[in-house]
């Protein structure tokens, strides 16, 4: 039994979900017939030439990396331009390109779980958590024989979708009671007299999107000339998808004793690893982000962690958020701070597939970080 890409592609999917991906982001396949077999796949942070050749001399079907190789507007993939060249190799050897980006970053667990766990770090939430839209509870009274088809309407409307589940719904029984007036036109009782009737008490959620479209289907599918229904409007309790982590240490340290942490943690670079901040001060919270993160500086301040993990810092965002009392940095190099993600993609191909005649998940031992000398 055989393993295809597009199967390997849909466990991908499912854990790091496209739809997660900033608008200005190129994820999925980039080259590749989803119908070919793999067995091989090699996953790196870039796609370099260096690791185009680990891939192809691996004998991998599909490189599977975190940064996008075709990021921008490209109008040629010719062999005469450097990354055409690239896609050029793995296709004439059958080696597939796919890339998990910004979807990575946002999935739980994805790039910034995997950088705690480096660190050693209980994860309690994400630093930025990712828009969630808001949703409404409805609650509609409707006569027992006709709660199928008002519960239907309103599922075609599109209530009724919790995560990755349809046509949720709460029904509970009761009695309803009513007194027309003299100009109503009841479908069930007559005008001046009190009715009782069995009703049932149908609850749905719906995206607060879609209110329009709801409320029409429910007046259109309900028998009643005044339908009784309420709508709630529902709190939002946050989300553990977002950018960025929030953790803690299994015990306090200095920040001095933590930067060393950070340094034994991740893969060696020139960059290596530098802290500011006092350097005795106690360190327990601990907020990251794989990549470049000095746009989250704001969040890690306001949540009052005691450091901040992340890459590319710049001078002045760190001077400044440092002299507005924000907590101390450690600043990584951003190939380092994301190369942890490999293992754990690869333990999620694995937990798939593992069983399958000679699978192979591996993580590529090429140091993608562009930096090769560090003077100090």
């Amino acid at each position: 039994m055989s393993v295809l890409l597009s199967e390997v592609i849909s466990v991908l999917e499912a854990a790091y979900p496209p739809a997660l991906a900033e608008s200005w982001d190129s994820v999925g396949l980039v080259c590749g017939d989803p119908a070919d077999e793999v067995t091989r796949v090699l996953i790196a942070v870039d796609a370099t030439a260096a690791v185009v050749d680990e891939a192809i001399a691996g004998g991998a079907q599909l490189l599977l990396v975190h940064h996008p190789l075709l990021l921008r507007g490209v109008d040629t993939v010719g062999a005469h331009t450097p990354k055409g060249a690239l896609l050029h190799r793995l296709i004439r050897s059958g080696c597939a390109l796919y890339t998990a980006h910004t979807n990575a970053d946002r999935a739980d667990p994805g790039v910034s779980d995997a950088l705690a766990a480096a660190l050693g770090l209980t994860v309690t939430g994400p630093l930025q958590p990712a828009p969630s839209e808001r949703l409404d509870k409805w609650v509609v009274l409707v006569p027992a024989a006709d709660t199928e088809t008002v519960r239907d309407a309103l599922f075609a409307a599109g209530a009724g979708e919790i995560g990755e589940y349809r046509n949720c719904s709460w029904t509970v029984a009761g009695t309803g009671q009513f007194l027309p007036s003299a100009a109503a036109n009841p479908t069930l009782g007559e005008a001046g007299r009190l009715e009782h009737v069995a009703e049932d008490r149908v609850e749905v959620v719906a995206r607060r999107s879609l209110r329009g479209r709801v409320l029409a289907a429910l007046r259109a599918a309900h028998p009643y000339e005044e339908p009784a229904f309420d709508v709630f409007e529902l709190a939002d309790l946050g989300s553990s998808l977002g950018i960025g982590r929030v953790g803690v240490l299994p015990e306090p340290e200095t920040l001095r004793e933590f930067a060393e942490r950070v340094h034994r943690a991740l893969p060696v670079t020139e960059w290596g690893v530098r802290a500011a901040g006092d350097p005795d001060a106690p360190i327990r919270t601990v907020a990251v982000c794989g990549g470049s993160g000095d746009s989250m500086l704001g969040a890690a301040r306001s949540l009052g962690v005691d450091a901040y993990v992340t890459a590319d810092l710049r001078h002045h965002p760190a001077d400044e958020h440092l002299r507005g009392g924000g907590p101390a940095l450690v600043d990584v190099a951003h190939w380092a701070s994301e190369q942890p993600w490999c293992a754990q993609a690869a333990a999620v191909l694995d937990a798939r597939f593992a069983g399958m005649p000679e699978w192979s998940a591996a993580v590529s031992t090429t140091r993608t970080d562009p930096w090769t000398v560090g003077c100090h």
